[in-house]
């Protein structure tokens, strides 16, 4: 902001101890990258927090100030669904599925599955998998004290839009996928008293990522012995850690307890815990790029609002304006020529240079 505020400023600012002058807000806006009128818009939803994994030493503001980010970014999301036509919040499962024992949570990922029509093979992408079914998967950058977070949110009228699944930025990918799925458990699973919330959620997301009748298939239901080579194939497989490998075989009984405690011995000996041979990359999906550029394209969206949703440059191509048009023929004849014949050299040189376009077309015809 140029020096024209002090960091005390600020800090009264953000507690509601002093407001603003006219002159300040407007360049605290152009500083955050938004109108000055955002500061006084009311939220248009509202975030229920369902569950919040993080390690003991993450601070309260800290908590707080992740809570405003993700808020702040599901107003956005929640903007995109509805301009694209996929508000409709009613059509995911919130705690639909009872849970009267870890069983249950099994049976839970089984009829999710099925209800989005997964089949019982991996999947590839868990990301795509879950904004395709209309959940908002949102990666922020914190630090390693935070885990993930889910939230239902809602609109004023109370219904709901959408549902959110967070987790940290730069983890890796096995992990941010049973971090999601765990996530998407505590928010589909109605679970009983009796019942471990987070035993249960991480028996969901696990089930949800290897179902068990793809294990069995996979491993056989009894086993005295698995060794890395296989584990790591597994890992490829169903993009779950060795962790959660060791842990999925004996959630399903194919290993006994004392050859579960030795292979924990193993990881710890080796210092799996924090980082694993063979990580999976950050998964990424395309989801919410694609359609800021489709709603750039249909003038419901500017430029401006893109690159902050995004927190990145967007490139792109302006069709030639009318004014464009009428100013090239208003050139001299021999001009327009040169302009026309320069673009055409372009475009055959091209052709010339690009060998894929005559494979499309079928190549060359042959008698």
């Amino acid at each position: 902001m140029g020096g024209i505020v002090t960091k005390q400023a600020l800090s009264k600012y953000e507690l509601d101890r002093a407001s603003p002058s006219p002159y300040i807000l407007s360049k605290l806006a152009m500083a955050l990258g938004t109108n000055a009128s955002y500061f006084f818009a009311e939220p248009g939803i509202r975030a229920e927090f369902v569950a919040y994994r993080k390690k003991r030493r993450l601070l309260d503001k800290d908590k707080k100030a992740l809570k405003a980010l993700i808020e702040q970014a599901l107003e956005d999301r929640v903007r995109i669904l509805e301009l694209v036509g996929q508000g409709d919040g009613a059509r995911i499962p919130v705690r639909h599925f009872k849970v009267k024992e870890i069983g249950d949570a099994e049976k839970a990922a089984e009829e999710l599955r099925d209800k989005w029509q997964l089949g019982l093979g991996p999947i590839q992408n868990a990301v795509s998998t879950l904004e395709d079914n209309l959940l908002s998967v949102l990666g922020i950058e914190a630090n390693e004290d935070f885990d993930g977070i889910s939230a239902i949110v809602y609109d004023k009228e109370d219904n709901v839009k959408t549902v959110a699944l967070v987790t940290r930025c730069g983890i890796a990918g096995e992990r941010q996928r049973l971090n999601l799925t765990h996530e998407l458990g505590h928010l589909v699973l109605d679970i009983g008293e009796d019942v471990d919330e987070e035993k249960a959620a991480f028996r969901f997301g696990a089930a949800f990522l290897a179902p068990a009748p793809k294990i069995f298939q996979e491993v056989g239901r009894k086993r005295a012995l698995v060794q890395l080579p296989e584990l790591l194939l597994l890992k490829r497989q169903f993009g779950l850690s060795i962790q959660a490998l060791v842990h999925r075989l004996h959630d399903l009984k194919i290993i006994t307890d004392s050859y579960y405690q030795e292979w924990f011995m193993k990881i710890n000996r080796y210092g799996w815990r924090k980082q694993e041979p063979e990580e999976w990359p950050f998964e990424q999906s395309p989801w919410l790029k694609r359609n800021i550029l489709r709603l750039i394209a249909e003038g419901l969206m500017t430029q401006a609002d893109a690159e902050r949703i995004l927190g990145e440059k967007v490139e792109l191509e302006r069709p030639t304006s009318v004014t464009e048009r009428r100013a090239f023929l208003k050139l001299p004849v021999e001009k327009r020529r040169e302009i026309l014949s320069q673009q055409a050299s372009n475009v055959a040189r091209f052709y010339a240079e690009d060998r894929e376009w005559p494979e499309l077309e079928g190549g060359d015809l042959v008698e």
